[in-house]
């Protein structure tokens, strides 16, 4: 594990020049290719562009969230700290955060009331990526835009790119709030890193589809945007949506059914 104090030790002394030969070390270190642990395996899931449409008319009790929220955060150990330190993979909010440059004064009442379901948007052009200083934030091959927590130094420079508020920072220590480990498989988190939802990595590797998609019985639909063929294409070709903020020139890899 790569030790972030030790990191900015020796970046530190690197900025006043009393460690050259240490900096062209982690220089290097830091622009080696990234080494995905979840690319290389026969019975992965792959695509070009991966991508996924909610259906919001389908959500329609707050429990219709929830269950897809406590698969997500089963799935990758988000702990469940009792204070205004969350930690969120998934959350909800209205139509006016959600879609602000989108809302109207006419809008029916039932789609102003409408909680609307959040993640990492996973941007074709992600500011997260452009920012983080250690290359800790990352976007894969296919467009899933991923985290190396090992790499994070916790700047918290993607959360201030992120256009989205779709990272959670770790003030403190999140294992202490995690009672039962309900995924051995996936790592934990330690104090001061940043976190966020991956598309279920893990679970494509695997041959499986994300949490939230499989526990949302059908109200969402995730797959290969660059596949003519593929039911995330034929159901954007079907149906009306929109993506949050499109001004900002992101292109998100989420997109939402009104």
């Amino acid at each position: 594990m790569f030790d972030r104090r030790r990191f900015l030790k020796i970046a530190g002394l690197s900025a006043l020049g009393l460690g050259a030969g240490s900096a062209i070390g982690v220089a290097e270190a830091l622009a080696a290719p990234k080494k995905d642990p979840y690319s290389a395996n026969a019975h992965a899931l792959h695509a070009g562009r991966w991508a996924m449409v909610i259906d919001t008319r389908k959500f329609e009790t707050p429990e219709d969230f929830q269950k897809l929220i406590t698969a997500c955060h089963k799935q990758h150990n988000v702990p469940d700290i009792p204070n205004d330190q969350h930690i969120m993979w998934l959350w909800t909010d209205k139509y006016e955060h959600t879609f602000p440059e989108q809302a109207n004064n006419h809008l029916s009442d039932e789609v102003k009331e409408r909680d609307f379901l959040l993640l990492c948007n996973h941007c074709e052009n992600p500011p997260c990526v452009r920012v983080c200083p250690t290359k800790a934030t990352y976007k894969r091959p296919d467009g899933i835009v991923a985290m190396d927590y090992h790499r994070c130094i916790g700047c918290r420079f993607c959360m201030a790119g992120c256009p989205y508020g779709a990272r959670s920072f770790n003030y403190g220590n999140p294992r202490e709030y995690l009672k039962d480990i309900t995924n051995p498989a996936f790592p934990t988190r330690m104090r001061g890193v940043v976190e966020k939802c991956n598309f279920c990595v893990e679970r494509l590797a695997q041959g499986l589809m994300p949490s939230c998609v499989e526990a949302s019985e059908g109200a969402i639909v995730f797959g290969d945007l660059n596949d003519p063929d593929s039911e995330v294409r034929q159901v954007l070709a079907e149906n009306f949506t929109i993506r949050r903020k499109p001004s900002l020139g992101t292109q998100p890899g989420v997109y939402y059914i009104i």
